[in-house]
């Protein structure tokens, strides 16, 4: 058993270096991401709505997050993969739902 671990260890070793698949979208901050994010639920005259909706679902988002992993083949053709994983993981995070939350009500104010 013993060597079936270290041989596993050992190959672990091996492989590339992946330290630039960070679980964040590092290329755009947040506040941008989230600026566009706005700006396209605006246009689809959904901004309240999602607002509403992510102060009311709760701990609930984690399995909206996982519904985004599951179906990211199918999303990417609509959405990249970045604003997916980063949706995704903003979903996993309720302080960061709870903050986005109330970014789409301070940004919906101040549009006309």
């Amino acid at each position: 058993m013993w060597n079936c671990c270290y041989t596993i260890l050992i190959a672990l070793q091996h492989l590339p270096d992946r330290s630039d698949l960070c679980y964040t979208v590092t290329m755009v901050t947040n506040q941008q991401m989230w600026r566009s994010w706005a700006e396209r639920l605006r246009g689809w005259g959904l901004s309240d709505w999602a607002a509403s909706f992510l102060e009311a679902s709760g701990p609930m988002t984690w399995f909206g997050a996982q519904a985004l992993y599951l179906g990211q083949p199918v999303l990417r053709l609509m959405f990249s993969d970045a604003d997916l994983t980063a949706l995704a993981g903003l979903l996993e995070n309720p302080d960061q739902v709870q903050a986005f939350s109330k970014f789409l009500r301070e940004t919906e104010n101040q549009w006309p």
